[in-house]
């Protein structure tokens, strides 16, 4: 960080707007997107914008960002927050945006969680945007594919901006007490284990971590200390919870890994992202249904107790409650993750549902129907029906249980995994009966 970066030392200003980055040489993390010769670095150093939408956890460095952008542009900033602002303030911003156009002065026009702003108020945008008014520059923190409208999206890039390290938080800490006009005064050590703790409790967000760092320097002040240590640093951060949003993608994102982690057998991956969702607040009630899912979806036939397990594990924390019944529910976790793996019902149930819709509806053969009335019996109702345990071994050879039309059928095709295995083996077994047999329902 540079010196230019401190403003005035007598205004309050907090940490984490004093210390903002100015240029992108000041400009911490996304290398992805700001490494030399990536694209975006191309198109802010050719000062060329085009409208963009940032799509990133909070503190990342959106609104940021979009500052630097309005600089190398040489453009005016302006600004909008969709939690503050609406109709009234989107007008009155529109205008003085019209009127720096008509100065001959771009105007790049940044706004804060657009996804809050409802479609009436995105579309108001367009016009704007369109005849190049403003730069529009959005930020969100939700999936710019689900939250903004199509028109909208359309006409921007999105970005994607991801959480800092722990290295890159850690290392700016340090040099913000050393380099900032008002901490440097404090002559405070960080020691290395305590920016490591506060970066890990940031979870990738530089501007809790100041301000982390700005309540335990306050702290050490107050305590007279000359060193923030780990204790410090822990006692400042104990109420800390990470960064867990139940309805946004970050949700969707760990639940995501985590069914993905069962169904690679992986239970190591599977547990921690169980415990991370848990430590973010999940409702551990969720996670249990979904492990119903998963114990039908991917382990199936291979074995049947994935899904009475995962139900009694349900069923026990509902009882228990928590934090006791989290542990049931990991041992659900660890079991699916653990247990052999077969989609061929789902993917059976899938493709039986898909050849329904496009095929006819064929009638119910006649030796399956019910015949509770004589007169459904004379009209043929249940008539040469085969009833599986007069026959040898319980098994009618020969019977088919579809319409003539799909007498071929074959869908079910069990994996040779845990007890799938031993269900093929029965199957081929009876397939091998039906050839032999000398009577066959459709010839």
């Amino acid at each position: 960080m540079q010196d230019s970066l401190f403003n005035d030392p007598d205004a309050y200003e907090p940490l984490a707007s004093r210390v903002r980055p100015k240029s992108l040489e000041q400009y911490l993390g996304q290398e992805h997107l700001l490494g030399k010769g990536k694209a975006l670095r191309k198109v802010i150093e050719s000062g060329l914008l085009h409208s963009m939408i940032f799509w990133g956890p909070p503190g990342v460095g959106k609104t940021t960002l979009a500052r630097i952008l309005a600089r190398y542009a040489q453009a005016e900033f302006l600004s909008l927050s969709a939690v503050m602002d609406g109709v009234k303030e989107i007008r009155a911003c529109m205008e003085k945006a019209s009127q720096f156009r008509q100065q001959g002065r771009k105007c790049l026009l940044f706004v804060d969680e657009v996804h809050r702003f409802n479609k009436s108020q995105q579309d108001a945008f367009l016009p704007f945007v369109e005849n190049g008014t403003v730069i529009f520059i959005g930020a969100t923190t939700e999936n710019p594919s689900f939250e903004l409208n199509s028109a909208l999206l359309s006409r921007a890039r999105v970005y994607k901006l991801r959480g800092l390290s722990k290295s890159v938080i850690s290392n700016m800490l340090i040099e913000t007490l050393k380099q900032d006009i008002k901490l440097s005064k404090l002559e405070l050590t960080l020691e290395d284990d305590a920016a490591n703790f506060l970066a890990v409790v940031a979870d990738g967000d530089a501007r809790k971590s100041l301000n982390l760092l700005e309540m335990s320097c306050d702290l050490a002040e107050a305590d007279g200390e000359t060193v923030i240590s780990l204790p410090l640093a822990q006692e400042v951060a104990q109420e800390s919870v990470r960064r867990f949003d139940k309805s946004g993608d970050i949700f969707y994102e760990q639940i995501s890994a985590l069914h993905k982690s069962v169904r690679g057998s992986s239970p190591d991956g599977a547990m921690y992202w169980y415990c991370r969702m848990i430590d973010g607040g999940c409702d551990p009630i969720y996670i249990a249904r979904r492990l119903i899912r998963m114990a039908s979806e991917d382990i199936g036939n291979a074995d049947p107790r994935g899904l009475e397990i995962a139900m009694n594990a349900w069923q026990a924390y509902e009882r228990l409650g928590s934090p006791e019944g989290e542990l049931i529910i990991a041992h659900a976790v660890n079991y699916l993750a653990c247990a052999p793996k077969s989609n061929a019902v789902y993917k059976a149930f899938n493709e039986t549902n898909a050849l329904i819709r496009t095929t006819s509806s064929y009638e119910v053969p006649m030796h399956l129907r019910n015949a509770p009335t004589g007169l459904m019996k004379e009209a043929g109702y249940g008539g040469e029906y085969r009833y599986a345990h007069d026959e040898s071994g319980a098994y009618a050879a020969g019977e088919c249980y579809l319409p003539e039309e799909l007498k071929d059928l074959s869908i079910y095709q069990p994996t040779d995994r845990g007890l799938e295995a031993k269900i093929g083996e029965k199957l081929n077994h009876l397939a091998k009966l039906d050839e032999a047999s000398p009577v066959k329902r459709y010839k």
